[in-house]
C-alpha cells in the first residue's frame, strides 16, 4: 500500500492546497498532511525541500513526486479512486474540460476575491471583470447539473474532481456573499455542506497567520 504525503500552504488562502486535500478526503485515503504556512520569509526554501517548483500542494508517494495540483488530482484518479471521474464517456470530457477551465482561466475572481475562509467581505472585490467570471463559472454549475447531475447534488451527480476544483470559488462566493441562482445556490450548498469541508474551514478559522490585503 503506497504511502502517502500531502505538502500544502494554510488551509485559510491556499485554494490549491484544498482542491487535492478534498480529493484526497473524498476518495477515502489515509496520508500525511504537511503544512507549510506561506508568510514566513523561509517559506519558499520550506516548500522547496518537497516541489521542484517551489509551490504547495505537492503529492509524495514514496519515492514518487507529483508537484501540480491537477496532475495529482488525475494520478489519485488513476491510481486509487477512478470514481473520481464520472463513468460517463460525455459526462466525464465535459468534467475534465470544466476542471482545465477552472485551472487556467478566472484570474480576475482569483484577484479580486481571494481564497479567505474564516472571513466575510460582503460585496467586497465586485467588479465588472470578476461579475463576467462569475457568470461564467455559474453557467459550467447550471449546466453541469441539468445536463448530467441527475444521480446527486453535485455537478455530476457524485463528487468528481471537477467539484474539487471548483470548491474554493464556492468558498469565495460564501466570503463575499456572492449572490446565486436557485441551482447555483443549491450546488453550492451542496458543496458547503460537505463534511470535509467542514473540517478543513474548522482547521482554517484556528490558524493565525494574516496574507491577504482586504479586497478592493
Amino acid at each position: 500500500m503506497s504511502k502517502l504525503t500531502l505538502v500544502i500552504g494554510n488551509k485559510n488562502y491556499s485554494s490549491w492546497s484544498l482542491r487535492v486535500w478534498l480529493t484526497l478526503k473524498q476518495a477515502g485515503l489515509e496520508f500525511f498532511e504537511i503544512r507549510i504556512p506561506l508568510d514566513k520569509t523561509t517559506s519558499h526554501k520550506d516548500i522547496r525541500q518537497y516541489s521542484p517548483s517551489g509551490r504547495v500542494p505537492v503529492l509524495i508517494d514514496d519515492d514518487l513526486t507529483i508537484w501540480e495540483s491537477l496532475a495529482i488530482c488525475e494520478y489519485i484518479a488513476e491510481n486509487f479512486a477512478p470514481d473520481l471521474w464520472p463513468k460517463d464517456r460525455k459526462a466525464r470530457a465535459v468534467a475534465r474540460s470544466v476542471s482545465h477551465e477552472m485551472h487556467a482561466n478566472f484570474l480576475n475572481l482569483r484577484y479580486q476575491m481571494p481564497m479567505d475562509c474564516r472571513s466575510r467581505y460582503p460585496g467586497e472585490g465586485m467588479k465588472p471583470e470578476v461579475q463576467a467570471d462569475i457568470d461564467r463559472v455559474c453557467t459550467i454549475w447550471r449546466e453541469c447539473r441539468q445536463k448530467y447531475g441527475q444521480n446527486g447534488d453535485l455537478l455530476f451527480g457524485q463528487f468528481s474532481i471537477a467539484d474539487a476544483m471548483f470548491a474554493p470559488v464556492v468558498s469565495r462566493f460564501v466570503t463575499y456573499d456572492v449572490k446565486l441562482g436557485e441551482i447555483e445556490q443549491a450546488y453550492a450548498d451542496a458543496i458547503w455542506a460537505l463534511p470535509n469541508i467542514h473540517e478543513w474551514v474548522e482547521a482554517a478559522a484556528l490558524e493565525s497567520e494574516h496574507l491577504y490585503r482586504l479586497p478592493h
